[in-house]
């Protein structure tokens, strides 16, 4: 089998290979052996280990309408991974603002703060996260995101301290001073991150193709804050790792079909592995699932660090958002040990 691997070589002179973070993106995918109530306790559970492996901090993102993925209520999902860990930071990545009032999210995020201090964090996203239908059913204005800018501000001031405050308090959030950062794929998320001072992380992990332009603007154009002093930007990466490179690549059949389902138009949970995927997707959707899935790492341990280490060196990112999207809980727990094991042996 040919063990796909398409990072683009260098072409920068960053290299701090080994300093970089790894984090995880955890998408609490619904699949045909487990429901939502299990695949939001297996992110507890992969939280749980990632912590003993090294992990920064473990992401859910803001999902509507969509029967795959059981983390609409993020704040919530958020809450259940915190309460089952000790010492992983635990955020949103992100919360879809425009789906939301400021003062809500404060609330809901303020709390978590106190809940668990020094802990959580909270990426914000423009976009919707969803589709027309279901921005109806929020009661969401449709031209809510073009108030992001605004809402980011309000939000903050929500989080600062008293005497920062407006007039009115978002109880208990006043003073938590969660750490904000802004989400993107395009040069409008780097402009913005850069302008207000904030960590900036770009979700190549599906939307590559302006990942050097934005990391390059968001770069040159960033203004030092009270958050933040210099920039600091995460980039998502698709990775896949298991004891062989065939045995990985059969793995990664689950995130394809979903790519290709995605492009399809079709709604289906999330599949088991597969031998030929040849055999399961258009060659249009094979297309869309190939251009979406560019940044991928796919392998063996040494293939995953080769990959990783030439990504880093590309890009320059101070943390990767690492997804590794493997239908079987087992096997996931499996993939995210290997990728830190990874990073952290130089003899491989």
């Amino acid at each position: 089998m040919e063990v796909i691997y398409t990072i683009a070589p260098p072409t920068s002179m960053y290299d701090n290979a080994t300093m970089t973070t790894l984090s995880l993106l955890e998408l609490v995918r619904v699949t045909t052996a487990a429901d939502a109530g299990t695949a939001i306790n297996h992110a507890r559970d992969l939280g749980h280990h990632a912590e003993q492996w090294g992990y920064q901090r473990i992401w859910v993102a803001e999902h509507h309408n969509m029967p795959g993925i059981a983390s609409a209520a993020t704040a919530l999902v958020v809450a259940h991974i915190a309460g089952g860990t000790q010492s992983i930071r635990v955020g949103a990545g992100g919360i879809m603002l425009p789906n939301h009032a400021p003062y809500i999210i404060a609330e809901q995020f303020g709390t978590l703060a106190q809940l668990y201090p020094g802990r959580i964090d909270l990426g914000l996203g423009r976009a919707p996260g969803t589709d027309p239908v279901a921005i109806r059913a929020m009661r969401r204005p449709a031209h809510a995101s073009e108030q992001f800018p605004q809402d980011i501000l309000e939000l903050q001031s929500y989080l600062a301290p008293a005497s920062e405050s407006p007039a009115i308090l978002a109880v208990p959030a006043t003073g938590t001073e969660v750490p904000l950062w802004i989400l993107g794929s395009s040069m409008y998320g780097a402009s913005l991150a850069a302008e207000l001072g904030l960590p900036y992380a770009f979700a190549s992990h599906f939307a590559p193709e302006m990942l050097l332009p934005a990391l390059q603007l968001y770069r040159s154009k960033f203004r030092p804050s009270k958050q933040l002093a210099e920039p600091y930007a995460m980039a998502g990466i698709n990775v896949i790792a298991a004891d062989t490179d065939a045995e990985a690549t059969r793995l990664a059949t689950t995130q394809q079909m979903s790519f290709a389902d995605l492009a399809g138009g079709r709604q289906r949970l999330s599949q088991p592995p597969i031998d030929d995927i040849e055999s399961y997707w258009s060659p249009r959707e094979k297309a869309t699932a190939e251009r979406m899935l560019a940044r991928s790492v796919i392998g063996a341990p040494a293939t995953v660090r080769q990959g990783l280490q030439s990504f880093i060196k590309e890009t320059g990112v101070d943390e990767l958002m690492i997804v590794s999207d493997v239908y079987d809980h087992q096997a996931r727990l499996r993939s995210v040990e290997l990728i830190a094991q990874a990073m952290q042996n130089d003899e491989l």
